[in-house]
């Protein structure tokens, strides 16, 4: 065993300077080349310091001795690369969040596949107008509004009076509090040669994304009924209502109506497909309707489509479905299946796709929680956990 760790060492070292080069060359993005991969893997979102992304990624062996993905591995991240840990480790964050985003676009496109996350999106959104000195000023006021999961009410008002671009002293402080410019400049690059993607298409009927569609967010690219199984279609509509909200960007948070809308102080959090979440809470029945939304009824996603999907954890997908929270896990991959009446969660690979049925397979799970040894990814051509 020791000749295999050293091994995955010595790739996790590499990797290490291959990131270390892309940051220093700025915001850039490498094309497809066009290669065949033999293994395609999903990562669920990796909030999570860059040496252990990468000790992941060693364990599963998709790592060469040069420190990027195997020239044979295609590689899908589902979004979420900003945004983890306690506030004494903002810092370490936010370089290792960045290293990591630069990491994956030094890849060719078609190798590292780079999912939108509602954290990445926030770089361009709540914190499109913020500098690195004016943040540090709004965070470190946020900090005494929000302490130990508390928000105090009095002193919350008075920071968003004085701070109406975000909707709470909590995102400032936790939710988005490895900002730095840097990032934004990173992700608007991304975004404008379209190198992150709304939707993947992996297959016929197999599509990821972040956070998953329904009927009422397909409705709004005008996408019709008839192709909603089509994961290619599907791709097609998401990847085209957001590019061309990006084209039509000029500048402030980027927004993309009724699909996406940034949180300020005036309007609350924000909405749409990249925050929203599965739910049959009874006090959420009115929350599913509309679209943008922060929760979905799982019951009107397109069925024949089975979605693969970051944002939500096990114990919260199971507050959020009336499931018993004892069996929640970290690391492990989980599915929900509903026939539009009846809806099934649980881990593991989910069954055999049937065009009556749409299904949800969710890929995050708390990766700073869980050894990276069990940590799992999702195989998109045996659709399981990889082996």
């Amino acid at each position: 065993m020791g000749a295999v760790n050293d091994t995955r060492d010595a790739r996790i070292h590499a990797a290490f300077a291959r990131a270390a080069e892309a940051v220093a060359k700025g915001p850039h993005s490498t094309p497809a080349d066009g290669r065949p991969r033999r293994r395609r893997l999903v990562m669920g979102d990796p909030q999570a310091d860059l040496d252990r992304v990468l000790a992941i990624l060693a364990h599963h062996d998709v790592l060469g001795d040069d420190g990027r993905l195997r020239p044979d591995v295609l590689l899908v991240s589902v979004g979420d690369h900003f945004d983890w840990g306690k506030p004494y480790e903002r810092e370490a964050g936010a370089i290792s969040a960045l290293s990591l985003l630069a990491w994956l676009a030094t890849h060719p496109a078609d190798q590292a596949v780079m999912i939108l996350g509602n954290h990445d999106l926030g770089r361009v959104g709540e914190l499109a107008g913020f500098t690195d000195a004016t943040f540090a000023a709004a965070q470190e006021e946020a900090d005494r509004a929000y302490q130990g999961g508390h928000t105090d009410e009095t002193a919350e008002r008075a920071f968003l009076a004085r701070w109406p671009r975000v909707p709470t002293a909590e995102l400032v402080a936790r939710d988005f509090g490895n900002f730095r410019e840097a990032q934004r400049a990173w992700v608007e690059h991304l975004l404008r040669v379209r190198r992150f993607r709304t939707a993947y298409a992996a297959g016929p009927g197999l599509l990821v994304l972040h956070a998953g569609v329904t009927h009422e967010d397909l409705d709004v690219t005008g996408l019709p009924q008839a192709r909603r199984a089509d994961a290619g279609a599907v791709a097609d509509a998401l990847n085209g209502t957001v590019d061309a909200a990006v084209a039509a960007w000029t500048g402030g948070p980027l927004s993309v109506p009724g699909l996406h809308h940034p949180g300020d102080a005036a309007t609350g959090e924000g909405v749409g497909i990249f925050y929203h979440r599965p739910s049959l809470k009874p006090e959420d029945a009115e929350r599913v309707r509309g679209t943008p939304r922060r929760r979905f009824d799982p019951r009107r996603l397109p069925a024949g489509l089975t979605q693969v999907v970051g944002h939500t954890r096990d114990k919260r997908n199971r507050e959020l479905l009336g499931v018993s929270t004892a069996q929640a896990r970290d690391g492990v991959v989980r599915h929900l299946v509903t026939d539009g009446t009846r809806v099934d969660y649980a881990h593991g690979a989910p069954p055999p796709p049937t065009p009556e049925a749409a299904m949800l397979v969710f890929t995050d799970g708390g990766m700073r929680e869980c050894p990276p040894r069990d940590y799992e990814l999702f195989d998109l051509d045996t659709r399981a956990a990889a082996r």
